[in-house]
């Protein structure tokens, strides 16, 4: 968290009807959380603008040309885009305290505040349901959201992750506007700003080792659930969660007892099928992992009164997030994945899933940022050795740097040296095109890492190298 965050004032724009003919900046506007919740504000009648350090780099990303086109203004991330003609400026975390932008603002005496701060107005102004939890929030959530759609509930959207199905040619996939006055939003524990949620049901679907150690996250949830209004959703299974169970919350889960529960579980390649209470459900995502997506969502619209029944063919129809196990190249004894997967534990749902029906596998990891890496080095390392065979193959790409304040007193190499020691075939890949020469080696290919959207674009030139062959 950048340390200038107490120069920020608390947001008074608490709902939408407040958005109406003001006009926004947002710095930072190309993140995944950012754009969500620029895109949501324009739509609700907002004059939005941004600025992105990636976009003074390329201008015509898609991301960029989106934005664009709901009507949004990107200006140099150099203080030029900012006037007096602004209501309020919304900072991204990753936007540092000497950047043009926050200097700019302070000398004109603007409005500002931090994204976390103007998530947290939004979520409290609506009947909203907040998903929470250190994996899955993005695809459960967006999960939710498409249901809902599905079935006529006309929800509100903002989560990290982009549902491939709300994509448009001006949307993202990351915000959903509806003229209902729910709302599903993807509950963060990053930065600590849960603790400021009130919303009208929450899912609390796992607790691990992430952006925080696990006692810090675990106080954070449990202040999420007592600021709950209505019900708490929990996964049964997490032991983790056991400590602050609510006592009236409805619980998931597949092993223990729980209100909603999956039986006669069958998972083939990468789908899935199970029972609920007699009716037969199927997910085209793969991993036990989603199984639990699921569920959650499920038990959200049930305690909602919708019917199981009627539930069926919305799970069926639902496709995913962006980078969630995107399949570039299934062919020709070919395969080639990207995914999102970061830390420990959604590494080795990944690795897992892909080990169980591929051989001679060539992982390609890139650790994002600092902190994170340092934090998680162990768990990593454990992971690895976990699921890494004798035939596959793990490439480390240089730690990604999204910008900030940061100690760089960590390197792949600490990650990789560790594991070559124990005898695993890993190595640093310092330069992306250094593997062209030995894409012959493997067949199966899993690209793996977050925030750095340029993964899915080397996922691709794998695939198309690969077609050439």
């Amino acid at each position: 968290m950048n340390n200038f965050i107490h120069n920020f004032t608390t947001p008074s724009f608490s709902s939408p009807a407040s958005y109406d003919g003001s006009k926004i900046f947002f710095s930072g506007i190309g993140g995944s959380g950012m754009s969500a919740l620029a895109a949501f504000a324009a739509e609700h009648g907002a004059v939005v603008c941004g600025s992105d350090r990636n976009y003074d780099r390329e201008p015509d990303h898609k991301i960029f040309r989106m934005l664009r086109s709901k009507g949004i203004f990107i200006a140099p991330q150099d203080g030029s885009g900012l006037d007096l003609s602004f209501d309020l400026v919304v900072f991204s975390t990753a936007v540092e305290p000497d950047n043009p932008e926050v200097l700019r603002a302070a000398e004109l005496g603007l409005k500002t505040v931090l994204r976390p701060d103007f998530l947290a107005g939004i979520i409290n102004g609506f009947d909203s349901i907040a998903v929470a939890g250190t994996n899955g929030k993005s695809t459960t959530a967006g999960m939710l959201a498409f249901m809902m759609r599905e079935l006529g509930m006309v929800p509100n959207y903002i989560g990290g992750g982009r549902v491939k199905q709300f994509q448009t040619q001006s949307n993202p996939g990351n915000s959903l506007s509806g003229d209902s006055g729910l709302l599903v939003a993807e509950a963060c524990e990053s930065d600590g700003s849960i603790v400021r949620y009130h919303p009208a049901i929450t899912i609390i679907s796992n607790l691990s080792l992430d952006h925080n150690r696990i006692d810090e996250t675990k106080t954070m949830f449990s202040t999420l659930a007592e600021n709950t209004r209505r019900l708490v959703i929990v996964n049964a299974d997490d032991t983790n969660l056991e400590a602050i169970l609510p006592h009236a919350a409805l619980t998931y889960g597949i092993d223990k007892k729980a209100d909603v529960r999956a039986c006669d579980i069958v998972m083939r390649g990468f789908f899935s099928r199970f029972r609920i209470e007699g009716l037969v459900f199927e997910i085209k995502l793969p991993g036990r992992h989603n199984l639990y997506n699921a569920l959650a969502a499920l038990a959200v619209l049930r305690s909602l009164g919708v019917p199981l029944s009627e539930l069926v063919r919305p799970l069926y129809n639902f496709r995913g997030i962006d980078r969630r196990f995107d399949i570039y190249l299934d062919e020709g004894g070919f395969f080639v994945v990207d995914d999102y997967a970061h830390n420990p534990q959604k590494i080795a749902a990944l690795m897992q899933t892909v080990s169980a029906e591929k051989h001679k596998i060539c992982y390609i990891f890139q650790p994002h940022g600092f902190g994170p890496t340092r934090l998680l080095r162990d768990g990593y390392v454990d992971t690895f050795s976990s699921f890494l065979r004798k035939e596959d193959q793990l490439f480390i790409l240089p730690i990604y740097y999204a910008g900030g304040d940061v100690s760089r007193e960590i390197s792949s190499e600490d990650l990789a040296a560790p594991l070559r020691s124990a005898g695993y075939s890993v190595d640093l890949l310092k330069s992306r095109r250094d593997l062209n020469v030995r894409l012959e080696e493997w067949n199966t290919f899993i690209v793996f890492g977050a925030r750095d959207e340029s993964l899915s674009d080397f996922a691709q030139n794998i695939a198309e190298r690969l077609k050439l062959t």
